[in-house]
């Protein structure tokens, strides 16, 4: 059985500048989905873990994360009871 796929476009109206947390206009106007195998908060993770992404490249210098001051490693957990997460790390160029 071949996988069935839905596309739509959502149109965002113009925001003031900055962040703007627009997960809730795409949510709702993309889908009647119900995805619900591990809970019904399944397919609302899901949707929210495709936008923000899995992976995260960090240079390293003199054997230290290169970052600034404020930046560093989130886990955002959208899930409605978190649950034990694995984190692979693999250094390039060692």
């Amino acid at each position: 059985m071949a996988a069935k796929w839905a596309q739509k476009s959502v149109v965002i109206p113009p925001q003031r500048r900055g962040c703007h947390l627009v997960t809730p206009k795409v949510q709702g106007n993309s889908a009647p989905w119900k995805h619900t195998i591990e809970g019904p908060d399944d397919m609302p993770a899901h949707i929210k873990s495709s936008m923000f992404g899995c992976s995260l490249t960090i240079p390293i210098t003199d054997g230290r994360l290169n970052m600034g001051t404020w930046q560093g490693i989130w886990l955002c957990e959208h899930r409605d009871h978190g649950t034990a997460r694995k984190v692979v790390v693999t250094l390039n160029g060692v």
